[in-house]
């Protein structure tokens, strides 16, 4: 067997990975080969499953075994064919990171964004139980999510909102969280997209989803992310180990070339990163429609073609795909060997087993590839009689929502984060009148599924494309504060016309001066288009002002898919600001909770907010390019390395308007009593052992816990309330030039009676205190001192300490 990481490898990754060095383009034409693409082991805990599917994959023809390989008509956005001879029921994978996509009667959760934004561990992990069981009883294999790519580069990015932040440590976390809530009722998780698509502009080829035949090589290609190796490490690829550390069944690839090389045929990531350094046991999924080539993109280590066929017209068979009938042909002539297309089924067999969906698992509703067709797929007449005759679907319109509007009510609350709060302004204490202002504010006005962008009244629940959810109820913000207002007896007078509002000044109409005016803005995002610009939609800016001048007691509450800047943050008449983000069905009932301090906020900012659009110049979204007749044409340098978000921030000493992790409490916190302890007897390497025995996740050792740090935490206020102390460390200078100021490695949050203390303990494992050494090819601690700092933002240490390796 030829080595899995080649001289080439090593040799680009030794020149490109030092963050001090000028960018060199030239390193950047192509990713190396790394051939061939590993066998599972089984390791981590899938032997007994892998035993399974090793004795069902002795009993299957060449062809059936490209039937599992390839996608097909079917009810599902995905689908993997029954093969009654064998008594398999097929496979439906179904969008999304937030909602049963296509499906009728199921829940919209809160977005992976506001999910974050809560810091909280339970509400992750209880989301992605309740998304599984849904999931599950939908009849739904895989749950096409959770999303970390894109990790949030660029504030630009129309996908920002389906991930959880631009921090790889608090992504880490919720990708973990998630999977291990989804997995555990029997439904396989996603990670996605992998790796390094960090944005919408040119992720595919011109024509892509409207392509009637294959394009070729000298048509224009999709965007290339280039990245060196370090970086690649440290951001993009760090979030993934703990997704397969999580067990995590399937990974999906990305649109957008890495290195000049497509991402569903590259394997130096594929086969190098993930399955061999990371020891990847399950199977990769294409993206839809991100196959270009065949036998390739199989080498590479793509184990599933999806959705099979060329375009969403019924399949050809023979001309229409890279995959199915091809696969037979290129085992037959040498080109694809035959233990590679089983190790490629044993990989999808195996979590299938592992996770039970052999037994008793739910007929598939039918409903959800029915009804309606949103995104063109097909008609049902191109697959329901072969998916009913292999008794595979059952009744259609399941309702499967059950009590999930608790968790969805309280995690849109908990991801809230209070930004501004002055004089008290908040929470409202039965206001005698109420001004709502903006487009925000009222209910849905273009239909229960959010897929465009051309509405203009309605709050935001759930941002667009595949990552969106279709409603089967809502909760609109001017509902529940006209219900809360009633059992107060408060007026409640508004308008929502943007432009009245913006142009015409048209708040002074309504008489007299509400005691509260709350403002309501929004910023759309979707799939398909990154935005173009940092503020809120719909002129929301020139709201704010017009209603601040006429109200010295503004509330602006923003919708956001993603960062927006805030011109209007410091006007002494916009008394607070709270972001919801994207809280789902539950949006209004979830911001009253936190208007009327029925829900102390305790969220925290996932990301910086900086003071204007220009500071976020580290990393933009390519938008054109100099010659657009090059094939090759787009190119995205990550010039900026490991120093995007909080990360420059600190490293160029700007100063930001809210940073990272921060956010406020209707009460207040303090922290003390660092300890700084370690754990090892021994000395500590500044490498891991070496050892050909990788198990998911990468080295076991990268896992093991060093130092613990403890503090305490008080509630120094007078009222009950959550907080998040967060824990920072600071490398040493040997880590190298270029190495962020400081970097996420702990956080948890502790809900506080009022004059409460608790103790907090954070564990510092390998990984967390190593750098990816390119020339060693692997994690490495630097000597020195590392500093530790304890607060609640990332420009808020209240206890800090170190210590020497």
């Amino acid at each position: 067997m030829a080595p899995l990481l080649d001289l080439a490898a090593v040799i680009l990754a030794c020149a490109a990975g030092v963050s001090g060095e000028a960018w060199n383009s030239s390193l950047f034409t192509s990713s190396p080969d790394v051939f061939p693409s590993p066998q599972m082991s089984g390791i981590g805990g899938w032997e007994a499953a892998m035993a399974k599917a090793n004795a069902f994959l002795a009993n299957m023809t060449l062809q059936e075994k490209t039937i599992m390989l390839t996608g097909a008509n079917g009810p599902c956005v995905g689908n993997i064919s029954p093969i009654p001879r064998l008594g398999f029921k097929g496979l439906c994978l179904q969008d999304g990171p937030a909602s049963v996509r296509e499906a009728t009667y199921v829940s919209v959760f809160p977005a992976g964004l506001t999910t974050a934004a809560s810091w909280d561990r339970d509400l992750m992990k209880t989301r992605g139980i309740y998304m599984g069981q849904e999931f599950r009883d939908k009849g739904s294999h895989v749950y096409l999510g959770p999303v970390a790519g894109p990790l949030g580069r660029s504030a630009l990015s129309g996908r920002n909102w389906e991930g959880f932040s631009p921090d790889p440590y608090l992504t880490g976390v919720a990708m973990e969280e998630t999977i291990t809530g989804v997995q555990s009722t029997g439904v396989q998780a996603s990670a996605k997209h992998f790796v390094a698509y960090e944005q919408e502009t040119m992720r595919n080829p011109p024509g892509t989803f409207e392509a009637t035949t294959i394009p070729n090589s000298t048509e224009i290609q999709s965007i290339s992310s280039n990245v060196e190796d370090r970086t690649l490490h440290e951001l993009y690829l760090w979030p993934f180990a703990n997704a397969v550390r999580a067990g995590v069944a399937n990974v999906m690839c990305s649109y957008n070339r890495v290195n000049s090389t497509w991402a569903s045929q590259n394997s130096k990531l594929l086969n190098g990163l993930l399955k061999t350094e990371l020891g990847f046991q399950g199977y990769v999924v294409s993206d839809w429609m991100a196959v270009h080539t065949g036998v390739d993109t199989i080498n590479a280590g793509l184990d599933m073609n999806m959705p099979g066929q060329w375009n969403w017209a019924p399949i050809d068979n023979t001309t229409s795909s890279w995959w199915g009938p091809n696969l037979t042909v290129s085992v037959n002539n040498g080109s694809v060997s035959a233990s590679r297309i089983d190790d490629m089924v044993r990989r999808v067999l195996t979590p299938y087993f592992f996770l039970g969906q052999d037994q008793d698992f739910p007929t598939i509703d039918p409903s959800m590839g029915a009804y309606p067709m949103v995104d063109d797929f097909e008609a049902e007449s191109y697959w329901l009689d072969s998916w009913t005759a292999a008794g595979v679907l059952g009744s259609a319109n399941r309702d499967v929502r059950g009590n999930h509007s608790t968790l969805i009510r309280e995690l849109g609350a908990a991801g809230t984060v209070l930004l501004k709060n002055t004089n008290g302004a908040l929470p409202l204490k039965a206001p005698s009148s109420i001004g709502v202002f903006g487009n925000a504010a009222g209910d849905l006005t273009t239909g229960p599924y959010y897929h465009a962008d051309s509405y203009e009244y309605g709050c935001l629940p759930i941002g667009g494309g595949s990552g969106s959810g279709r409603f089967s109820y809502l909760v609109a913000p001017l509902e529940a504060i006209k219900a809360q207002a009633n059992k107060d007896g408060s007026a409640v007078t508004y308008i929502l016309n943007n432009t009245q509002l913006a142009i015409d000044g048209g708040a002074s109409t309504i008489y007299p001066v509400p005691e509260v005016c709350l403002v309501f803005l929004k910023t759309w995002a979707a799939e398909g288009t990154d935005r173009d610009t940092l503020h809120v939609d719909y002129d929301g800016d020139s709201v704010v002002e017009q209603v601040a001048s006429y109200c010295n007691n503004t509330v602006v509450v923003s919708q956001s898919t993603g960062i927006n800047v805030m011109p209007w943050a410091s006007n002494p008449n916009v008394t607070a600001i709270v972001i919801s983000h994207l809280s789902g069905n539950e949006i209004g009932n979830s911001l009253v909770d936190i208007l009327y301090g029925v829900y102390n906020p305790s969220g925290k900012l996932p990301y910086s907010i900086a003071h204007n659009e220009s500071d976020y110049s580290f990393a933009p979204v390519v938008t054109s390019v100099a010659n657009t007749t090059d094939p090759n044409a787009w190119q995205s340098d990550f010039t900026e390395r490991l120093l995007i978000d909080y990360r420059y921030f600190d490293y160029n000493n700007i100063s930001v308007l809210y940073e990272f992790g921060f956010g406020l409490s209707y009460t207040t916190f303090d922290l003390a009593n660092i300890s700084i302890s370690k754990l090892a007897n021994s000395t500590i390497a500044s490498l891991p052992a070496a050892t050909n025995v990788t198990a998911p996740g990468g080295k076991a050792e990268l896992w093991d816990a060093l130092y613990s740090v403890t503090v305490s935490v008080s509630n120094t206020g007078s009222l009950a309330g959550a907080t998040v102390p967060q824990l920072y460390v600071t490398l040493p200078a040997t880590a190298g030039e270029g190495t962020p100021v400081q970097q996420l490695r702990g956080f948890d949050k502790i809900s506080l009676e009022a004059g409460e203390t608790k103790t907090v303990t954070f564990e510092l494992m390998r990984r967390d205190l190593s750098v990816w050494d390119t020339l060693v090819q692997e994690w490495r601690i630097p000597s020195g001192d590392f500093g530790v700092k304890v607060g609640f933002s990332s420009r808020d240490a209240k206890v800090q300490g170190t210590f020497t390796i």
